[in-house]
């Protein structure tokens, strides 16, 4: 009886593993299937009321010009080395030609 029992055990066990796993796989398909989607940006904070929004607390009149404003923050540069890198193998392996390349470049370094 004990070897019935043993091998009713590892019935049972196979059927869950491999249930398990064909679910795994189910989700996964469908993750990869799924578009990518962006997240939303999530809304600005309501400002606090009842605290004066001066750009400094004490404003003061030295006649100096503002201080310049810090640059927008483009994309850094390891993605554009890498976006760099990505249109030089698709210019190498015949996909691109030189003009849409050097158009493709131009744009990728404006950002």
């Amino acid at each position: 009886m004990g070897l019935f029992r043993t091998a009713a055990k590892v019935a049972v066990a196979s059927s869950v593993h491999g249930r398990i796993q064909r679910r795994q796989q189910q989700r996964w398909a469908a993750q990869d299937a799924a578009p990518a989607t962006p997240i939303p940006a999530q809304p600005a904070p309501a400002p606090e009321y009842g605290r004066p929004q001066f750009a400094t607390e004490f404003p003061t009149n030295t006649g100096h010009a503002p201080a310049p404003a810090a640059p927008a923050a483009g994309v850094d540069m390891a993605t554009k080395l890498a976006q760099l890198q990505q249109l030089g193998e698709l210019k190498s392996t015949g996909i691109l030609s030189e003009a849409e390349f050097e158009a493709q470049k131009s744009a990728i370094l404006a950002q």
